[in-house]
C-alpha cells in the first residue's frame, strides 16, 4: 500500500512538473509574430531595400507563418486556391506530434532568411528561439518536429515565391529619359535612376491582373498659368513656402524613406529608417498585441494586411510607368521656382498615382475588416527616429494622414493622393473580399 501511494505521488509531481513546464512554454510562444515581424523590419531597414521590395518580403514570410498554423484552427482556411499559383501546402503526419507556435515561427524564418539579404541575422535569431525552447525543457521529439514542419511549410512558400517574376524582373530593362517634359526625370539631389520600373510584371496574389485598378489618366500637362495642373503645382509650391501649422512634422513622421541621402559640404551619406510597408506592418503588429489576439487571428491580421500592401504595390507601379507622370520638383524649378526645394526629398520614380496614398488606405481597409472602424490606436512607428508617438481614431484616419503628407512634404500633387486612396480602399476591400 505505501509502495502505491508513493508512486501515486512521484506520479502527481511529475504531472504537475510536466504541466508547470507546458505552461512556461506556452507564454514564451504565445504571439510571437509580431516580434518576430520587427526583428525582420531590422534586418531589411539595414540591408536597404525599396518599399515594393519590402511588401515582398513582409507578404511571403507572414503568409508561411499563417499557414504552419493552419492545422491548429480549424476555423481558418488555407490561402491555397485563393492566392495565384498558390498550391496545396504540406500536411503533418498524422503519426507525429507537434507544436504549431514553433512551426509558424520556424515558417517565418524559413522564409526570411531567403528573401533578405543578411539571412545569417535571421538565422541567428533563430538559433537564439530555439535556444530559449531547449532550456524552458520541451520536449526534444516534440521540438524537432515542429521545426521540421515549419520548415516544410517554408520551403513551400519559397518555391511559389520564385514562380513571382521578381528574379526576370531586372532582365526586362530599365527607364529610358525621354525630352517629354510630361513625363518624369531623375530628381534632385542624386539624379537616381528609376526604382522597380519593372515591377508591374511581378505576379500580384489576390488581383486579376496587375491592371485591373489601374486609375484613369493624371490632370493633363500644362504650362499655362491658370490651367488646371499649373494650379496643382503652384499648391504643391505654398505647401512649402506658406505651410500651416503641424503640416511640417506630419510630413516628417510619414516620410518613412528608407534611404535618405545626406549631404554635408563634399560628404555625402545615407540614413535607414523604415519603409511604408514596414509602418504599416508597424501598426497591426501594434495592435495585435494590444488587443492579445491569438496566434491564428495574429497571423491572419498580418497575412492579409501584407498581402494588401503587396498588391497594392504592383498595381500603384503598373499605373506609375503606364503614366510616367512628372514630378512637382521638376516643373516648379522650371516655371515657378529654380531654387525651390521639396521638404522631404522626391522619391526616385514618377509620381501618379501616390505609392503612400496607395498601399495605406490597403492596409488601412484590411485592419478595418478585422478591428472595426472607428478603433482608436497609437502608433510608435517613429519613435526610433525620434519623432513622437501619434495617436489615431481610426486606420482610415491613419491611411488619409499618410496620403496628405505628401503634399505637405512636397513631393505629389493633390491628385495623385485621391486617386491613391481611392485605388487603395478598392484593392483593399478585394483582398478582404478574396480571403474571407
Amino acid at each position: 500500500m505505501k509502495k502505491f501511494n508513493v508512486l501515486w505521488m512521484l506520479l502527481v509531481v511529475f504531472g504537475c512538473k510536466q504541466k508547470a513546464v507546458q505552461a512556461d512554454i506556452d507564454a514564451f510562444c504565445k504571439n510571437q509574430l509580431p516580434e518576430w515581424n520587427k526583428k525582420l523590419t531590422y534586418v531589411i531597414i539595414t540591408d536597404i531595400f525599396s518599399p515594393p521590395v519590402c511588401s515582398r518580403i513582409y507578404a511571403y514570410t507572414n503568409i508561411a507563418a499563417y499557414e504552419a498554423l493552419l492545422p491548429e484552427h480549424k476555423t481558418y482556411q488555407s490561402y491555397a486556391g485563393k492566392l495565384t499559383e498558390l498550391e496545396a501546402l504540406p500536411t503533418p503526419a498524422g503519426s507525429k506530434k507537434y507544436y504549431y507556435p514553433v512551426s509558424s515561427i520556424i515558417a517565418f524564418t524559413t522564409v526570411a532568411q531567403k528573401l533578405v539579404f543578411n539571412g545569417d541575422a535571421m538565422l541567428e535569431n533563430e538559433k537564439v528561439y530555439l535556444k530559449q525552447l531547449d532550456s524552458l525543457g520541451i520536449d526534444k521529439e516534440l521540438l524537432n518536429n515542429s521545426v521540421e514542419y515549419g520548415r516544410a511549410v517554408g520551403k513551400h512558400i519559397l518555391t511559389w515565391a520564385a514562380k513571382d517574376r521578381y528574379l526576370q524582373r531586372t532582365s526586362l530593362g530599365g527607364y529610358i529619359v525621354k525630352k517629354d517634359p510630361a513625363r518624369w526625370i531623375p530628381t534632385p539631389p542624386d539624379y537616381m535612376d528609376a526604382v522597380e520600373n519593372n515591377w508591374g510584371t511581378i505576379r500580384p496574389m489576390t488581383l486579376d491582373s496587375v491592371s485591373q485598378f489601374r486609375p484613369g489618366p493624371p490632370i493633363t500637362y500644362d504650362t499655362t498659368i491658370g490651367s488646371a495642373f499649373y494650379k496643382e503645382c503652384y499648391q504643391v509650391y505654398e505647401a512649402i513656402t506658406k505651410p500651416k501649422p503641424g503640416d511640417s512634422t506630419t510630413a516628417w513622421y510619414w516620410d518613412d524613406n528608407p534611404n535618405t541621402s545626406v549631404t554635408d559640404g563634399h560628404i555625402t551619406y545615407f540614413l535607414q529608417k523604415n519603409s511604408p510597408p514596414g509602418h504599416w506592418i508597424h501598426i497591426a503588429c501594434g495592435v495585435a498585441e494590444k488587443e492579445k489576439y491569438d496566434d491564428e487571428k495574429t497571423a491572419a491580421m498580418l497575412s492579409q494586411t501584407a498581402i494588401a500592401l503587396f498588391d497594392a504595390f504592383i498595381s500603384c507601379w503598373e499605373a506609375k510607368y503606364v503614366y510616367n507622370y512628372v514630378r512637382p520638383e521638376t516643373f516648379i524649378n522650371k516655371y515657378i521656382d529654380k531654387n525651390w526645394e521639396p521638404l522631404i526629398q522626391t522619391p526616385p520614380f514618377p509620381e501618379y498615382p501616390s505609392g503612400h496614398s496607395t498601399i495605406s488606405a490597403s492596409a488601412a481597409s484590411v485592419l478595418t475588416h478585422f478591428v472595426g472602424d472607428n478603433y482608436s490606436f497609437i502608433d510608435s512607428t517613429e519613435v526610433p527616429y525620434g519623432r513622437p508617438i501619434r495617436t489615431f481614431k481610426s486606420f482610415f484616419e491613419a491611411s488619409d494622414q499618410a496620403s496628405i503628407s505628401r503634399l505637405y512634404g512636397g513631393i505629389h500633387f493633390l491628385n495623385a493622393l485621391t486617386t491613391g486612396q481611392v485605388k487603395g480602399r478598392e484593392i483593399g476591400s478585394f483582398v478582404v473580399e478574396k480571403l474571407k
